[in-house]
């Protein structure tokens, strides 16, 4: 299962933006709101993440919704982003607990296996050397 939850978060918190500025009599300000909201809901949600069936991957990259520096890594791997298992370890507690094992019982992300080799945080240009 997916995590939602930061997703609806922040789409409460953008439709009460939109409101407060619709009865504030600011339409073209409410639009922005909006606009803003819906962008924020995308890139705190898992769509911002390839969904690709569990096998064998030469790349697994574990994320969690929100998170800048997965968003940065996914946006940096552009197209290839789709040939690497992502695992969102806030849906997933096993995929939590092999982070915590690898980065010393912290959660972080993203925490990026290359070849059996876990790495946090790597640079961009290694994951997307990866993926060729």
């Amino acid at each position: 299962m997916r995590s939602w939850w930061m997703a609806a978060l922040v789409l409460v918190a953008a439709g009460a933006a939109v409101v407060v500025r619709l009865v504030r009599g600011e339409p073209g300000e409410a639009l922005v709101a909006a606009l803003a909201g819906i962008l924020a809901v995308v890139l705190f949600s898992p769509l911002a993440f390839p969904r690709r069936p569990d096998r064998d991957h030469p790349v697994t990259v574990y994320y969690r919704p929100g998170c800048l520096y997965c968003l940065r890594l996914r946006a940096a791997l552009g197209a290839r982003a789709g040939r690497a298992r992502w695992v969102d370890i806030w849906a997933d507690p096993e995929a939590a607990a092999y982070v915590r094992s690898v980065n010393g019982g912290d959660e972080t992300v993203p925490t990026v296996v290359v070849d059996g080799v876990p790495r946090t945080n790597p640079a961009p240009a290694l994951v997307r050397g990866a993926l060729r």
